[in-house]
């Protein structure tokens, strides 16, 4: 049996456990009992919550289930002498760690060849200067890998393509994710191998390799005893990217010049000319299985989504599904009791090409990087083009590859890695 298998029986087994401990304890020492045994089941449907989600909604989740668990030990202080129930609160905490280990994807990957001129990109002011505050430089030279510094003006894919005519046979960036797609787009062009350096802001892109982005110098072990897969690229008339292309209101605010220093308000001013009662949808048309004409926001991903409540939000359990992940967020109107609402809902399907039409060049964030896009706009996958390594000591999976989509999956999600062990997105997990 793995040690995920081994997880997830102690996660299920402890469970049995403490509802059948609060069942007891609550029957024995009413009604300080019950109110003990209520604390608890909330605080377990709050963790599960949190284990399941990110962002806002996994802090608020934990957080919660903090304050219950907080309130079930006062409770069983206050009630002294009530064993069962402080043996219940032990258990339940017990279990949500083992439920979280279950849940910490770890890919077997194939083992790779050493490079034998391995060389690393890095931009030094990307991630708020994470390559100098960890002098990845000096790093790389102790693992064999010649560093090449990004200056400001330099042209990125001129100096990697200048490197491999130099005798590169692997690459690697450090930096953003429109870096990173820039390097993958050469390194697959010439079936190199290449390694994500998590050394940018939000290192979208490690995230769903399997990357872990806080162990920034580590990953470049990858290069050194690291596995190797295949994942997808794609691209937008010929530009390659990683993540996602973003049209509409969050790609209008990425254009505006202040967005970089300050993000969130200038994606509220945008809002009003987007979903306003003036707004205007943008010029965009295309054909699809739901048949929406204009939409405030489209985001065109390599590879599905696991989304969230807001446009983009989540991760991509898989990056090897060949195909692209179209979400749509536009205006509906209703007249429930005869009054108009204008509302806003959420479509995706998932498709291997996509075309938009457009009377005008299109705004675009692409990667999170600002451009305007000459109609049409095509878009396609580029299946298994390129070979990834990462470091042994990182997941090498997505976080979301095992986790499950909805919190009340979590004991079925539980028992199927018990039974068959779950595969991911880079093949058997250990």
């Amino acid at each position: 049996m793995t040690v995920r298998r081994l997880w997830a029986a102690a996660a299920l087994l402890l469970v049995v456990v403490a509802i059948a401990v609060a069942i007891l304890a609550a029957i024995a020492h009413f009604p300080s009992g019950l109110a003990v045994l209520a604390c608890l089941i909330l605080a377990v449907c709050c963790a599960w919550l949190g284990i399941c989600r990110r962002g806002a909604a996994r802090v608020a989740g934990l957080g919660a289930a903090a304050l219950f668990l907080a309130g079930a030990l006062v409770l069983v202080v206050l009630e002294r002498g009530v064993l069962e129930d402080a043996v219940v609160v032990v258990v339940v905490i017990a279990a949500l760690g083992a439920a979280r280990e279950a849940f910490k994807a770890h890919a077997h990957l194939p083992s790779a060849e050493r490079p034998s001129k391995p060389v690393l990109f890095y931009n030094p002011k990307s991630g708020g200067g994470k390559a100098e505050r960890f002098h990845l430089a000096e790093e790389a030279r102790k693992r064999g890998i010649e560093p090449i510094e990004l200056q400001r003006g330099q042209n990125l894919e001129g100096l990697v393509r200048g490197a491999v005519a130099d005798g590169a046979d692997g690459l690697a960036m450090a930096g953003g994710d429109g870096s990173q797609a820039i390097v993958a787009m050469v390194a697959a062009e010439l079936d190199l191998p290449y390694a994500c350096i998590p050394a940018g802001t939000r290192n979208h892109f490690a995230l769903d390799l399997g990357v872990d982005r806080e162990d920034v110098v580590g990953a470049l072990d990858a290069f050194v005893n690291g596995g190797e897969r295949r994942v997808d690229l794609a691209e937008v008339n010929g530009r390659v990217f990683v993540n996602n292309v973003s049209l509409g209101l969050y790609a209008e605010a990425v254009q505006q010049p202040g967005y970089r220093d300050a993000k969130l308000h200038t994606l509220l001013d945008t809002v009003p000319d987007s979903i306003g009662p003036d707004a205007k949808p943008p010029d965009l048309s295309w054909d699809s299985p739901v048949g929406k004409q204009s939409a405030v926001a489209i985001l065109i991903s390599n590879n599905a989504y696991r989304l969230g409540r807001v446009l983009g939000s989540g991760t991509r359990p898989r990056l090897d599904q060949a195909v692209l992940g179209v979400t749509v967020l536009a205006p509906t109107a209703s007249d429930a009791d005869g009054t108009m609402r204008r509302r806003l809902g959420k479509e995706q399907w998932l498709t291997p090409t996509f075309e938009i039409a457009s009377d005008s060049d299109v705004p675009a964030g692409i990667d999170g990087e600002a451009i305007r896009l000459d109609p049409p706009l095509r878009f396609r996958t580029r299946p298994g083009a390129l070979r990834v390594r990462i470091a042994p000591q990182h997941p090498g999976a997505s976080p979301s590859a095992l986790e499950p989509d909805q919190p009340w999956r979590t004991i079925g999600v539980l028992t199927s890695l018990l039974i068959h062990g779950g595969p991911t997105d880079a093949g058997p997990v250990r």
